[in-house]
């Protein structure tokens, strides 16, 4: 009764709607969960909580991807105690403090180092959020600021780089078309990713703040960071172990970069007998089991250098296991409730039902297919809380609507549902990543989610617009211009709008 129905989409939407008014994440989820086993069932609870405990929770644990991405979470976290207790990220917080003199120095850092991480979102948000949370601090950035410049530079990065997991995932979904080649061909069309680089850099050195971020920003400047309304949180106690120098923190993160990249390839057959080349790899790459493997090696390696450094002994790095592995659990908590939401969600059929009205309305809207398929690539991971999951809903659909017709438009349109899903996925506080991001900058998950919300859908209205130019000129050297032109003239309009508070927030 209630498959492949708009019913489908009911309790992602309960659960997005339940965290927004309550501001409380793991309730809200839940009793999404519950109201897709009810769903399900048809309102028989015995059959409902059946479902949701065997094909919900026992099913996403016993994954073996979600699996690995919960490895690479807990091990990451040891990685980050062991750099605190060795004194690495003080060391580096007063090197920074040396080097980055402004707050738009420390934004344009954070967004730089973010941009140079693009193998993998999951690697990015957190690797970017241990390394910059100890100098946005010193420079009084709130941590739903930097969640935001960290999620910012994640996905919409990861989909517009050739060699990472993403462009995996995108390649494997177009079905008889050269997958890679579609994806560096879509690139200039991906205005959702595009647009949201502009925007940072220009919020950054414009200091421009909008919407609740800037009661956020107006804090941090007096204090306190999580707009908590106590001034003692505001500041991260790092542990000081004189010992400690900038090495400590640097090498580790380096060591992760070139162990997670190893990892990545390995799974994609690099190593194999076969003699896959480093591209091809990538493009055959699990990033599960690349950033698991790769974790784990660097963990290992970085004990190793500490234990030869002499900065900490053997008792205290395997003290930083639990330690790291604490700091994970509410990342790991909802991270475990969003996949088993999307599992409740994916088993009354929301794919389908997606999938039936894009098929039906493709014909009567040709050049502004685009257009329409990025709002509904928005909606639908929006409502999910997945973008991969959204690329092979829609990928699959446009390609069999435009291949051998118009290929031009085909490519436009699966940059559109690419830009789409990250968007969505960009909005959504049921999104693995947007939950990562919070993780990385150890901020409160729905205010990160409220800040970040008006500058996400600012983006999303601009690269609407972009789209309908794309779908009638279909030339990307002339819809591309169009909308930085057209997000330039919007943050202008913001800044003016804002100026009083723009001010008070300046250097």
């Amino acid at each position: 009764m209630f498959n492949e129905t708009f019913w489908a989409l009911v309790p992602a939407l309960v659960a997005i709607a339940l965290a927004l008014i309550t501001k409380e994440v793991y309730s809200s989820l839940f009793v999404g969960i519950v109201v897709g086993g009810l769903l399900y069932a048809e309102f028989n609870v015995v059959a409902a909580f059946d479902h949701l405990y065997n094909d919900g929770f026992v099913a996403v644990l016993a994954d073996s991807y979600n699996v690995g991405i919960l490895i690479f979470l807990v091990v990451l976290g040891a990685m980050v105690a062991l750099m605190n207790k060795a004194g690495g990220s003080a060391a580096f917080g007063e090197f920074a403090k040396k080097k980055i003199k402004t707050r738009i120095g420390a934004q344009l850092a954070t967004i730089a180092l973010g941009v140079l991480i693009f193998i993998d979102d999951y690697f990015n948000c957190l690797t970017v959020g241990s390394v910059m949370r100890p100098v946005t601090d010193e420079h009084k950035i709130s941590r739903a600021k930097l969640a935001y410049l960290i999620d910012a530079t994640a996905a919409p990065v990861c989909i517009i780089a050739p060699i990472s997991s993403w462009a995996a995932a995108v390649a494997g979904f177009v079905e008889g078309e050269d997958g890679f080649t579609v994806f560096l061909k879509a690139i200039p069309y991906n205005y959702y990713a595009l647009l949201t680089i502009v925007m940072m850099l220009m919020i950054a050195i414009m200091n421009i703040d909008f919407g609740p971020m800037k009661k956020h920003e107006i804090n941090a400047l007096n204090g306190d960071l999580f707009t908590s309304g106590k001034v003692a949180e505001s500041t991260e106690k790092l542990p000081k172990n004189e010992k400690g120098k900038v090495i400590d923190l640097v090498f580790p993160v380096v060591i992760l970069i070139i162990c997670c990249v190893i990892g990545m390839i390995y799974s994609g057959g690099f190593f194999g007998p076969d003699g896959v080349g480093f591209i091809e790899a990538f493009s055959n790459s699990d990033a599960s089991i690349g950033l698991a493997m790769g974790s784990i090696t660097a963990l290992i390696i970085t004990v190793i250098f500490y234990l030869i450094r002499k900065v900490l002994k053997f008792k205290q790095c395997m003290e930083c296991i639990p330690d790291g592995f604490k700091q994970m659990v509410p990342a790991i908590l909802i991270l475990t409730f969003a996949w088993t939401l999307k599992a409740m969600t994916d088993s009354l059929g929301a794919k389908e039902y997606v999938a039936g009205i894009i098929a039906g309305s493709a014909e009567g809207f040709v050049n502004f297919l685009p257009a329409i398929v990025f709002l509904v690539g928005c909606f639908l991971a929006f409502a999910t809380g997945t973008s991969w999951g959204t690329f092979g809903i829609l990928i699959p659909i446009v390609v069999a609507v435009f291949s051998g017709t118009n290929p031009q438009l085909m490519i436009i349109s699966i940059s559109a549902c690419m830009a789409g899903a990250v968007c969505g996925d960009h909005c959504s506080p049921i999104s693995d990543t947007t939950i990562m991001a919070s993780a990385g900058a150890q901020s409160d998950h729905i205010n990160h989610v409220n800040t970040q919300l008006p500058y996400a859908m600012v983006c999303a209205a601009v690269s609407f617009v972009t789209y309908i130019v794309a779908g009638f000129t279909q030339k990307a050297w002339i819809a591309l211009p169009v909308g930085i032109i057209i997000m330039v003239g919007v943050m202008y309009i913001i800044r003016y709008s804002t100026k009083d508070t723009g001010e008070k927030a300046a250097d």
